[in-house]
């Protein structure tokens, strides 16, 4: 597995100071006050790297890529990198060579924003690192845990129940939903119904003398037969024999002849 592991560029910066720093006197930590920040011992190009789960700060010459030192990094913050106490600026790290011998060093950026860059650099790679331990502990503790077998045994069968649905082509149809279209007949009112007697159809010569039975009200205390005696006296008086008459105006000169003359009234207008 680690053949097949690959390395990527994390960071690269292409100025660094290096300084050999004193042996630490106390627990309080380095500063970088103490070194000869004027005079740095040596100045190349720095490169973080990852190979897995290991992290590599490399420091390499600035034209021909010559590695000068190393320094491999499996935790963070830890002792492999660590800050000063007085600036943001420079850290303390600890090389190492291929025979297992180990050295504590100084590296300083010129730009504060090359430093920070180097710090996050860092941080990005071991959290990635941390959520991957995790994933792969939760993986191994499922593969551990017993599985459920959801799967049907052998002449086992399901049965599904579907409600508002009919098998058959004779079944109930659904009730229409009030408001879904067409029209809606009100019932009729609670009550008897009231039957209207038949009207006989009038006879030609009725029709003739434009002759109407008169109308029927319905709050009359009148009787059915009554009703029918009513309607039948204008067609016998229809059969009585009329005077026949070619003159149209008579009419109007009979109406004329029936108004009593009535006396001219006096007027107050002088006549010429």
């Amino acid at each position: 597995a680690a053949e097949l592991e690959y390395e990527s560029v994390l960071c690269v910066k292409s100025d660094v100071n290096v300084y050999r720093i004193p042996p630490r006197a106390s627990n309080r930590g380095y500063r970088a006050s103490d070194w000869k920040l004027d005079h740095p011992d040596w100045t190349g190009r720095l490169r973080v790297t990852s190979k897995g789960k290991t992290a590599y700060i490399k420091l390499e010459d600035k034209v021909s890529g010559e590695l000068f030192a190393q320094a491999p990094i499996e935790q963070y913050p830890g002792i492999a990198v660590e800050t000063v106490t007085d600036s943001s600026r420079y850290f303390v790290i600890r090389i190492q060579d291929g025979t297992g011998r180990s050295a504590f060093i100084g590296i300083g950026f010129t730009d504060r924003g090359d430093a920070f860059d180097f710090n996050v650099s860092l941080q990005d790679h071991f959290k990635w690192v941390k959520q991957e331990t995790e994933i792969s502990k939760e993986t191994q503790e499922a593969d551990t845990r017993p599985k459920l077998d959801l799967g049907f045994k052998e002449g086992q069968t399901i049965k599904l129940n579907i409600g508002n649905m009919t098998t058959k082509k004779g079944g109930a149809a659904k009730p229409r939903a009030p408001g879904s279209g067409g029209l809606s007949l009100l019932p009729p009112p609670p009550g008897g119904k009231i039957a209207v007697p038949s009207i006989p159809p009038p006879s030609s010569t009725s029709i003739a003398n434009h002759v109407t039975p008169p109308p029927v009200l319905k709050s009359s205390n009148v009787s059915n037969a009554d009703i029918l005696l009513d309607l039948d006296a204008p067609a016998s008086a229809s059969k009585a024999p009329t005077s026949a008459t070619t003159d149209l105006w008579g009419d109007f000169s009979t109406a004329s002849s029936a108004v009593p003359n009535q006396a001219p009234q006096q007027s107050n207008w002088v006549q010429f």
